[in-house]
């Protein structure tokens, strides 16, 4: 029981201190100011792995808005149907399983060479705690030679089941995180 509380505990720390490392890159040759406007390049997001279980097209539906909502706020507008666009998006979202080695030791003398050592042996017990990691990528991609000209992605622990609001709240976020430095300065 004691090592069940251990273990929850830990999660919860391992949640809350989970600082996440957000990654940017870009091509420092691309003149960014002349990017005007935007569209999807279909398909618009990406799953890795390919799984029913992930794939949901309310999440696609909530990273679309995301990411238009971030890009509107950087003068960006989505491209008129039918022309070029100046950017094309595309997005991944890449869920893995990871795991992390926990030791935890039990036990142990007290006291001191003086007086005499007491307590319990010491126990170390070690296990392996699975978790899922899920990644966001963003890509933008040049209109007229579809090279890529900026990345960025942030990943975050999955836990529990969200509500809607709290998977809507959370992709908004991320997107936000992820798009932060874009235009690069």
């Amino acid at each position: 029981m004691f090592c069940r509380i251990a273990l929850l505990a830990f999660v919860v720390l391992l949640g809350g201190c989970q600082t996440s490392q957000v990654n940017h890159d870009f091509d420092a040759s691309r003149d960014f100011a002349a990017y005007r406007n935007w569209s999807w390049k279909e398909p618009a997001l990406q799953y890795r792995p390919d799984d029913p279980r992930i794939k949901s097209d309310l999440t696609e539906q909530r990273i679309r808005q995301a990411v238009g909502e971030q890009l509107d706020q950087r003068g960006l507008r989505p491209a008129t149907p039918g022309t070029r666009a100046d950017l094309n998006i595309q997005a991944y979202l890449i869920v893995e399983d990871r795991q992390q080695q926990v030791s935890t030791n039990y036990g142990g003398a007290w006291g001191g060479p003086w007086n005499g050592y007491w307590g319990a042996p010491m126990y170390n017990e070690t296990r392996n705690i699975t978790y899922k990691v899920a990644t966001l990528q963003i890509d933008l991609l040049d209109g007229k030679d579809g090279k890529l000209v900026w990345r960025g992605s942030d990943e975050q622990i999955l836990s529990g089941t969200p509500s809607p609001q709290d998977r809507s709240a959370a992709i908004r976020a991320t997107v936000t995180k992820v798009l932060s430095n874009y235009p690069p300065h």
